[in-house]
């Protein structure tokens, strides 16, 4: 009896036994179903698919990181990032010493913009594994959209010592160098980077970017004409070579290039723009070429008259015009310059011109201001506060006169012109003391100047 119940129960144990592995094999292989039936929606581009048969193999075996990885990178084609970066992370947690997860989660977190984290992440990832050059690169990527530079040069050089041909290393190594001021030794990366990807585009764009910079208009023409080869389709990829050929100084060349662009381009007027400013350039340095002022004339005004006409074209067809004498003419174009935006404030400062010349010293004035404003910094800034100091004589503003031209004598105090025409002006505002000091400071400076002479005399007359 005894043994018949222990055989009962052996009996009964390996039923058991056999009913949980044929339970364990029957999960095993609808999990592996499941994951064999997602990769195949993937591979057939059944997205929705393949979420579903994921996120059942997921069900069945909760403890598995490939359903999770693979789910997310489906989520990342449907761009759902959030939902990619969560199955990520899961993927990462199941297996701690999977790298893919952490590329993964590394890559959704820089296309989210949270570069912070990417680095963290991908930090993390290369301490699991710290020989990929591509991982390297990426966290030197993520450092440098983080704005910090000199982490992004470190990483993309660490790159480049694991895999020297890795040209988008090479690349974001160049523009560190770049961004950091070290000009000569960015050209220098850039032209690696083109060497290990000959098709990289904006490497060669930021190559020929630096070496215009540089002086090097030849080498640059040379970018310019490859890239052009490359994309033959786009007239500005013409229109750019065209006026590094200018700049160069072949001139023939120059327009020819240009002229066989008009056909392919959208928009007709840029590139009239840019044959009319190659003319224009040759008419200015050679007076004598009276056919290149012609010949401008007749592109800038194509170009000019078009109704996507930009402030900077209205403004070389205004200059066309004043070097051929036609002033009221240039004078209405520079104003509709200054009314397309964005403005070119070089529209600002010719209208300034030719107005004066045409003795309109109101709008001379205004535009003249204006041109102040929008360009602080100019070289030229105290000659312009005279010159607005001048006009509000002709205006009879004294009070402005008198601010303008203290602004200049502050900037350029050994000035004598300048010196003695804010005594001037402080004589019309009645600042008779003011004048006084100020005319004294003129013939200090210049004891011939005439005009300060006259001022001085004026004043005594006054009992100053």
């Amino acid at each position: 009896m005894k043994r018949a119940l222990i055989l009962t129960s052996l009996l009964a144990i390996g039923a058991v036994s056999g009913a949980l592995a044929y339970r364990a094999a029957d999960r095993e292989r609808s999990y592996r179903l499941l994951v064999t039936s997602g990769e195949t929606a993937l591979a057939q581009g059944a997205n929705l698919t393949a979420v579903e048969d994921f996120s059942g193999a997921i069900v069945v075996r909760p403890d598995a990181m490939l359903p999770r990885l693979r789910r997310g990178e489906t989520y990342r084609r449907l761009g759902d990032l959030d939902l990619a970066a969560r199955d990520f992370r899961a993927a990462a947690t199941l297996d701690p010493t999977a790298t893919r997860p952490l590329d993964a989660l590394g890559d959704v977190l820089f296309l989210q913009g949270r570069y912070k984290r990417a680095v963290e992440t991908l930090e993390t990832r290369l301490q699991l594994d710290d020989r990929s050059a591509v991982a390297r690169y990426k966290l030197g990527l993520a450092h440098y959209r983080d704005g910090a530079i000199d982490a992004a040069l470190r990483d993309a050089t660490l790159a480049l010592g694991i895999d020297d041909q890795l040209a988008d290393a090479q690349y974001l190594a160049a523009i560190c160098l770049r961004d950091s001021g070290r000009l000569a030794d960015a050209t220098a990366a850039f032209s690696r980077a083109i060497e290990r990807a000959p098709g990289m585009i904006a490497a060669r764009e930021e190559l020929a970017d630096l070496l215009a910079a540089s002086g090097r208009y030849g080498e640059q023409l040379e970018q310019l004409q490859v890239l052009a080869g490359m994309d033959a389709s786009h007239a500005e990829r013409q229109l750019a070579v065209g006026s590094a050929q200018a700049r160069a100084g072949k001139t023939d060349l120059a327009v020819a290039t240009l002229t066989a662009a008009l056909d392919r381009a959208s928009d007709p007027s840029i590139v009239n723009a840019a044959i009319g400013r190659v003319w224009l350039r040759i008419a200015e340095e050679h007076h004598e070429r009276t056919d290149a002022l012609g010949k401008a004339l007749e592109a800038l005004e194509r170009a000019a008259s078009a109704l996507t006409a930009t402030s900077e074209t209205k403004a070389l067809y205004g200059r066309a015009l004043q070097l051929a004498g036609q002033l009221d003419a240039a004078e209405q174009v520079f104003q509709q310059a200054t009314e397309r935006y964005p403005i070119d404030p070089e529209a600002l400062r010719q209208l300034s011109v030719v107005a004066s010349t045409l003795r309109h010293p109101a709008l001379a004035r205004s535009s003249l201001i204006t041109f102040t404003a929008l360009v602080p910094s100019d070289p030229d800034a105290a000659t312009n506060a005279a010159r607005v100091g001048e006009l509000s004589l002709q205006l009879n503003d004294t009070a402005s006169a008198v601010q303008w031209l203290q602004r200049s004598v502050d900037t350029r105090p050994d000035d004598a012109k300048t010196v003695t025409l804010l005594g001037e002006a402080q004589l019309k505002a009645g600042m008779l003391r003011d004048a006084r000091g100020t005319a004294a400071r003129a013939l200090a400076l210049d004891p011939s100047n005439a005009r300060a002479l006259t001022l001085a005399a004026r004043l005594r007359g006054l009992g100053v």
